[in-house]
């Protein structure tokens, strides 16, 4: 799991000092992240992959998914609460120091923002919401690919080409807009390798499928790469007979879920291998 650098912010000071309450059993700030001076830890959520809905606009959201940590941040005793903005500016000042971007504020039963920074190639996204009541929360994810834990296997493949001619494959991965594989595709390669292996017989098309992003002929043409690549690294790398093969690209044109959402697009991201 990426990790970003140790805390860098310093927020603001001024308060006086105040007996600390103890933090939530497990609970810390965020490695982007001080906390307000005066606060403690009411309640925290770590999880190693999750999503996030983000507002962007006054209509729009976007999904975010990586490693998820939400944290309820309350007033100690005895504190004068700062005011719901003071707070918000706070971070968001403190985001663009480092060239943190706001995406966008609101109120909402107290202010509210979404800003995103970038740091040693991560991407983290963050919402704060700071109630009128001196008690805020945040919500920050990393964002990154989900680690595949579960690859389908030759014996599967062979199942699903038997009773429908074709299986869509999700574990092959490409950079974005690039039809380079990435290493991590190696464990599906071996079971494709496997399949064909055992199957002498079976001949594929290796189909490239896109999502609606960009344009429609650069699509087309990545697609087609892509599903090259993939019969490439298939007869040079694991020794399949280059007969059973052959490459194509659907680009956009075959999606199996709706593209405005980045769950759907992730789906219609994928290689097809259909018999000929």
């Amino acid at each position: 799991m990426k990790k970003l650098i140790c805390s860098i912010f310093v927020l603001m000071a001024g308060f006086a000092p105040v007996i600390a309450q103890e933090d939530g059993a497990g609970c810390k700030d965020p490695a982007l992240f001080t906390r307000m001076p005066g606060y403690h830890i009411y309640r925290c959520e770590d999880l190693q992959f999750d999503k996030f809905e983000f507002k962007i606009s006054d209509n729009k959201t976007q999904i975010v998914e990586g490693h998820s940590l939400f944290i309820m941040y309350d007033l100690n005793e005895n504190v004068q609460a700062p005011s719901p903005l003071q707070t918000v500016r706070n971070y968001t000042n403190a985001a663009k120091k480092i060239g943190g971007q706001v995406v966008y504020e609101w109120d909402d039963a107290g202010p509210n923002a979404v800003f995103k920074v970038v740091k040693n190639g991560v991407e983290a996204w963050a919402a704060i919401y700071a109630s009128y009541n001196g008690s805020y929360n945040i919500h920050v994810i990393e964002k990154e690919a989900m680690k595949q834990d579960v690859v389908a296997d030759a014996s599967s493949m062979a199942s699903s080409i038997n009773e429908t001619g074709k299986v869509a494959v999700y574990g092959i991965y490409f950079d974005t807009g690039k039809a380079t594989l990435k290493p991590e595709s190696q464990p599906t390669m071996l079971e494709i390798a496997k399949l064909l292996k055992t199957n002498p017989g079976l001949k594929l098309y290796v189909v490239g499928h896109t999502d609606n992003t960009g344009a429609f002929d650069a699509n087309m043409k990545l697609s087609m790469d892509r599903a090259a690549a993939v019969v490439n690294a298939l007869v040079s790398k694991q020794s399949v007979n280059a007969a059973s093969l052959k490459a194509c690209g659907d680009g956009p044109t075959s999606p199996v879920a709706t593209n405005d959402t980045e769950e759907g697009k992730a789906l219609n991201r994928r290689v097809e291998l259909v018999k000929q």
